[in-house]
Formats: C-alpha cells, sequence, structure tokens
C-alpha cells in the first residue's frame, strides 16, 4: 500500500472509531472561501494556506483544517447537542524544507454541547488518548489554558485599547511580550515611535497631513488623524501596575503538573481577581479528567500552550508529542466557543475538538512494531 494510501486508511479507521463511541461521520468541502478564513486569521493566514482564485465565486483556499468548515455546518442546522467525526486531507504551506508534508491526512472529533463544557474537554481528550494508547504509543500530553490568560489581560488596570492590543497577539508570543514589556515599562519605546511622537506633538495631525503633502495609501484623512491621535493618548497612558505585570509574566512562563498549577493559580488569583472564573473551569476540568481515568496529578500543563496554534482557541488547549521534538504533534486540540458565535450569524454554542495526524500515527506504529 502507497503511503498515501495507508495514511488515509488509518485516517478512515481512526474516524470510524470515533463514530463507534457516538459521534457521526461528517464530509467537508476540500475548497472554501478564502473571505471567511481571512476575516478569522487576517492576512497572515496566506503564508500558511494554499490560495487560488475562482473566476465566479472569488478566492478561494484549500482547507487548511476541518474545524471552520465543519462549525459552519454545525451553525447552518446540526442537532444541539451534536459530536461529530471526520476524516480527510488537510493543506498548509511548510516554511522549510524538510519531512513534513504540506498536504497530509487528519480525523478527528467535535462535541458542540451548552452544559457541562469541562466534561466535553475531558471526553475530547480522553478519547484521543485511549485510541492513541491502543496504536500502542506512549506519547508525551501538554495541556494549557488560553482563557486564563485571556482573562487575565481582560482584568489589567489599564485602557481597553492596550487590552485589546495584547488580546489580538496572544497567539503571536514574540510581538505579545514586545507590547507587554512595553506597556509595562520594561522596554523603552521603539526610536521610531518616538520620532514620530516628537513629530505629532509639534502640531496637529491635520496640520502634518498637510505639510506631507500628496500622499498614497488606503487609509483616508480622517483615519490617520484618529491613528495619530491614538499613538498621542497611548503615550501618556501611565505603565501597568508593577504587581499586575509581575503576576502576568509569571502567568506566562507557569509550566508545573496540573494540581500543582491549580493550587498556583489558586495562589494568584486573589492578587489577579479576573482569572478566578477561568481557575474555577480549570480545577472542574481537572476533576473530570480524574473521573475520565486520566492521571491530573502527573499530567502537564503550561500556561502559554497553544499560543502558536490556529487563533480560534479560547479556552482548554491539549497536544500529544512523540520523542522527536522535530516531529508536530501526533495529536491536539481544544476548545473554540467564540468561533461558534463568529460563524453562526446571531448563533453560538460551547464547542471543543481534537484531531490526529494519521499519517504520523502510522509512521510511529510503524516504527514501534
Amino acid at each position: 500500500m502507497r503511503k498515501t494510501g495507508l495514511e488515509r486508511a488509518t485516517s478512515d479507521r481512526l474516524a470510524a472509531w470515533f463514530t463507534e463511541q457516538g459521534a457521526t461521520l461528517v464530509e467537508a468541502d476540500i475548497l472554501l472561501p478564502a473571505e471567511t478564513l481571512l476575516d478569522l486569521y487576517g492576512e497572515d493566514i496566506r503564508a500558511r494556506a494554499y490560495m487560488t482564485l475562482d473566476p465566479v465565486q472569488g478566492e478561494m483556499m484549500l482547507r487548511p483544517d476541518f474545524t471552520v468548515p465543519v462549525v459552519q455546518q454545525h451553525m447552518a442546522g446540526g442537532a444541539d447537542p451534536a459530536i461529530y467525526a471526520y476524516s480527510g486531507p488537510v493543506f498548509r504551506k511548510q516554511d522549510h524544507a524538510g519531512d513534513r508534508p504540506s498536504e497530509y491526512h487528519q480525523a478527528g472529533i467535535e462535541i458542540f454541547r451548552r452544559d457541562q463544557p469541562e466534561e466535553s474537554d475531558a471526553r475530547v481528550f480522553a478519547l484521543i488518548a485511549e485510541v492513541l494508547a491502543e496504536h500502542g504509543l506512549a506519547l508525551r500530553p501538554v495541556t494549557g489554558d488560553i482563557g486564563i490568560l485571556m482573562a487575565a489581560v481582560r482584568g489589567l488596570a489599564t485602557t481597553d485599547r492596550r487590552k485589546e492590543a495584547l488580546l489580538r497577539h496572544i497567539w503571536r508570543p514574540q510581538r505579545f511580550r514586545a507590547l507587554l514589556d512595553r506597556f509595562s515599562g520594561r522596554a523603552p519605546m521603539p526610536a521610531a515611535r518616538r520620532h514620530l511622537l516628537d513629530r505629532l506633538t509639534q502640531g496637529s495631525p491635520a496640520d502634518l497631513i498637510a505639510q506631507a503633502g500628496t500622499f498614497t495609501g488606503l487609509r483616508s484623512e480622517a483615519e490617520i488623524a484618529a491613528r495619530a491621535e491614538a499613538l498621542i493618548l497611548d503615550a501618556q497612558t501611565p505603565p501597568l501596575h508593577a504587581p499586575e505585570a509581575a503576576l502576568l509574566y509569571d502567568l506566562l512562563s507557569l509550566q508545573a503538573p496540573s494540581r500543582a498549577a491549580l493550587g498556583h493559580l489558586r495562589g494568584i488569583a486573589p492578587m489577579l481577581p479576573a482569572i478566578t472564573p477561568s481557575v474555577d473551569r480549570f480545577e472542574a476540568r481537572l476533576d473530570a479528567l480524574s473521573a475520565h481515568g486520566i492521571d491530573t496529578q502527573t499530567l502537564p500543563f503550561e500556561a502559554s500552550h497553544g499560543r502558536t496554534s490556529l487563533e480560534y482557541y479560547d479556552g482548554f488547549v491539549f497536544s500529544f508529542h512523540a520523542e522527536d521534538p522535530a516531529l508536530p504533534p501526533v495529536a491536539s486540540g481544544g476548545r473554540y466557543d467564540a468561533l461558534t458565535a463568529v460563524l453562526g450569524q446571531g448563533k453560538s454554542i460551547p464547542a471543543v475538538g481534537g484531531v490526529i495526524r494519521a499519517g504520523l500515527l502510522a509512521r510511529l506504529t510503524g516504527e514501534h512494531s
């Protein structure tokens, strides 16, 4: 059997196993309208996805994952609650030459359910852990919770503009850290920004636009003036309170077994009260995972885990890794409640899912057989 045939067969077998656990098998289009995905991820996704132009439908994109089309199908009229399974190829550009394919098969499961979200989180994780174990693989799991970090940012005593900037870049760790360093006063203002602000203080934005003469670009004069005023206001904003900034840095670096991490988060919650509801959900999830037979005393937790994944996770995140650090995760997933609201045209439903790289699983299974 050719490699692609083995990968496809493994993927289909995994999806069939998910259906045996109560999921409904669904299909998803391979060619998707690019507008939806560009709205979700911004122009950055062009560097990761394969784009094409249809003379009638406009820009289209080869499916980079299953979650978005499955959510669209469900929000258009799926049952409530619902569990779906799927199998098929996805397409992503790779940053450099190597053995990571640009087309590979995924099998996955998605749960849409309004009540007991922590139980759904635990079920998805436990099902994937079970099927991986049945293949004889001892993989290293890692878990996290984007919701705790987002709650911490939303609770900061600073301007909405600064909080929105941090939230927008949560999935870009280097940019997020640079912003946090600047907002907390730990890093100087970039020289180019300082020079621009010096010029802005010499006259009104309208005066500076007039001095510049003819200009090119898509922004109107009003938009340029509004941006200039925002830069001036941001420069006048005091830095983050030192204790809040220190707690946020601490949270970013938190890595510990899950129960120990819970104890640490309980310890800092009185000083960062905005995270308390998210920490409560974290504890409920650990209890649900324990009920599914997962050892939460040793289960690794990293507060920053999942921040380089696709940008729709907003709660529980997880992945399973082989010993070779050069390999991508064998399986991964997480909660994406906000995505259903974006794609639901006024409707929303809590949702969580996970995927397995079928080809990588088949390769590792072969190596261990």
